[in-house]
Formats: C-alpha cells, structure tokens, sequence
C-alpha cells in the first residue's frame, strides 16, 4: 500500500479537516484574533494533521503486513479468518467477525467437498468391484458355448452399472443436464419394463402397468428412477409380482416380496446404506435408492417408501 494510495483513501477525512481550518480561521478573524495567532493555529492544525497521517499510515501498513505475513504463512487460505487476531478497534473487530464468519462458511465447503471426494472415490472402488461380476460372467459364458440369453443378462448388469454411475458422477451438475418437457408416464413406464425384461424374466418376476398422465419433467431422469426400481426388484425380490401403476399425478410400484424391516426404512436413500436384505444377499452397493432420491429432489418430485417386512414394498412418485 503506498503513501499516495492512502492519503486518496482519506480525502474525504481531510477535506472535512480542511473545511474545519476554515471555519476556525474565520471565526478567528472575527473575534479580532492577530493574523500571526491565526497563522500559527492553522500551521499548528497542518502539522497535527501531517502526524496523524504519518502515524495511521505506518502503523496501517504495519498490520497489512502482518496479515500478508499470516497468509503467506497458511496452506490452505481459507484458514486466514481462524488464525486472525481480534482487534481492538471497532472497525476491524467488524472485520474480523465478518472474515471468521467468511473462513468458517469456507472451511464447511471444503470439508464437505472432501467428504464428496472420499465418497466418490469409494463408490468407484466400490463400482469396480461389482462391474467385474458381469463381464466374468460374460467371458464364463463365452468360453462354455455362448447361452446367448445369460449373456445378454450379464450385459445388462454391466450397462444397468455403468448408468448408475453416470448419474452419480452428474449429480452435482444435475440441473444444467435436466430437459424438462411434457411427458407421457405411459411411455417411460412400458420403456422401463422393456429395458428390464431380461432381468425380470431371470427373477421370475411378472409385471402388470396400468394407468397412465401427462407431466411435465426431464423424461430420461424419470426413466432412470422407474429402471432402478425395478432393478432393486429383481435383486431382491425373484418370484414376486409387481403392480406399477400410474393415477392422480402419481406413480407408484408395487411388489409383494420380502419387503424392508420397518427401522430401516428411513435410511434406505441414505449413500452407502446396504440394510438387512442387501448384507444378506450380497449384492447391494447402497447407491441406487440415493442416486433415486437425490434425482427426485432435483426434479421436485415426492418419493415416499412403505413397506411391511414379508408382504410388500411400495414406493410411489408424486408430482
């Protein structure tokens, strides 16, 4: 910070100052004061003001360097406002708090992009464990004459995988991806089913749709959802039957299989949260429903989880 810069910073300082030496001069003259006194009162004024100057300016310069000093001397800068001293002055202390407040709301931030990180990487990790089950799959059936019906099971493991994480990895951009457009549910219910024929017929599940509206969302996102609900079907639920129905703004898919202990229903949209059924089975990596969840709260969409353990599960869809 340089000397001009500073006495710039307090022109308006000094023009009050200067007004001030006016009004004092005349007020002076009027009294009948000597021309000498008033002289002398106004260079007094001139060399009161010039070390005030001089010392506000020096020992300015002397925290600004601290605080370069401070932030030279931490990694992560977003630490500075922990590490401040709490100054005396009223200004500053204003400072201070407003950079404490400022620091504290950038420490949460990257806090929690770490956490996302750490996370992340653990669902990679986690996803490439679990994609390799397909294509050894795949290889076995090749090697043992190609039964053309498993293979194209298995290769829709490995693509029912790669979307899941897809979407993980576009969460965070989720609404710049989103197109949202007059749907008919109808159409992406039936696609859903479709897309999943060879897993459900795998898990002996039959599936009944019926019903149908109009709504306005991102059409590929919906779509998503419904598959992934299914999915979970055909993971855990082999023979049951599933009713998924679409009426009132609602769509809601039923299934009459093992169902979910009822205190672990709230947490089953928790990242990573596998439960009873999944431990048991093996073959959950507790990132569906949460990819579900967080879609849904994207698209402003209701999701709602009732299950009775040994009976049912229905998740229902309101829009």
């Amino acid at each position: 910070m340089s000397l001009r810069n500073y006495i710039g910073s307090k022109a308006i300082t000094l023009c009050f100052i200067a007004i001030g030496a006016l009004i004092l001069a005349g007020f002076m003259a009027l009294c009948g004061v000597k021309n000498e006194l008033i002289l002398l009162s106004e260079l007094l004024l001139f060399l009161i003001t010039l070390l005030w100057l001089f010392f506000s300016y020096y020992f300015e310069v002397k925290k600004v360097k601290k605080l370069k000093a401070l932030a030279d001397g931490v990694e992560e800068k977003y630490l500075i406002g922990e590490t401040m001293k709490k100054s005396k002055g009223l200004l500053e202390r204003e400072y201070y708090e407003i950079m404490k407040t400022i620091s504290r709301s950038a420490i949460g931030v990257a806090e929690q992009a770490l956490r996302d990180k750490e996370d992340y990487c653990a669902y990679v990790e986690s996803w490439i464990h679990e994609i390799k089950t397909p294509l050894t799959a795949c290889s076995l059936i090749l090697a043992n004459g190609a039964d053309t019906r498993k293979l194209r099971r298995e290769l829709k493991n490995a693509d029912n995988l790669t979307e899941n994480i897809l979407y993980y990895a576009r969460m965070r951009g989720a609404q710049k991806d989103l197109k949202i457009r007059q749907v008919n549910v109808r159409k992406v219910m039936d696609e859903a089913v479709s897309s999943q024929m060879e897993l459900l017929t795998a898990a002996k599940i039959g599936v009944n749709v019926e019903g149908d509206f109009i709504v306005y969302t991102d059409d590929k996102s919906l779509l998503f959802i419904l598959k992934q609900l299914l999915i979970n079907c055909a993971n855990y639920c082999g023979g049951c039957h599933i009713e998924m129905t679409a009426k009132d703004g609602r769509i809601s898919v039923k299934d009459n299989g093992i169902g979910i202990p009822s205190y672990e229903i709230k947490r089953v949209t928790e990242r990573g949260f596998t439960g009873t059924n999944g431990r048991r089975l093996g073959n959950s990596t507790g990132m569906g429903l949460y990819i579900v969840s967080e879609l849904c709260k994207n698209l402003e969409i209701g999701l709602t989880i009732e299950s009775e353990q040994g009976v049912y599960t229905q998740i229902t869809l309101s829009f």
